[in-house]
């Protein structure tokens, strides 16, 4: 069974957010946050007649596929202010010919 994208989002933002406050910077490592990412378990009911999942904590209720494309969206970088400078750095210093094309 697929655990709900949503609730597991939610659950490992606040678990990120207790462990950068309890540790200190210099004592942080990836391995144990991810440690504590791997105990958070919010499992989805199957509904069988409908091929649907379905979260009793937050409703959730999706297909398969609809449970990934969460999971991915999800997952997915917020660009940050620097990214979308990086971005039109970018295009500035392209050629007029490269630009026409986009």
């Amino acid at each position: 069974m697929p655990n709900c994208p949503e609730c597991t989002a939610r659950e490992r933002k606040k678990i990120q957010l207790k462990y950068e406050e309890e540790t200190a910077e210099e004592n942080r490592g990836r391995d144990d946050l991810f440690k504590l990412f791997d105990q958070v378990e919010i499992p989805m009911k199957m509904d069988s007649a409908t091929k649907h999942f379905i979260c009793k904590r937050c409703g959730l209720y999706a297909t398969r596929e609809q449970v990934s494309d969460i999971k991915y969206r999800l997952n997915q970088k917020e660009k940050t202010r620097e990214d979308k400078q990086d971005d039109y750095l970018e295009w500035w210093q392209k050629s007029k010919k490269d630009k026409e094309l986009d």
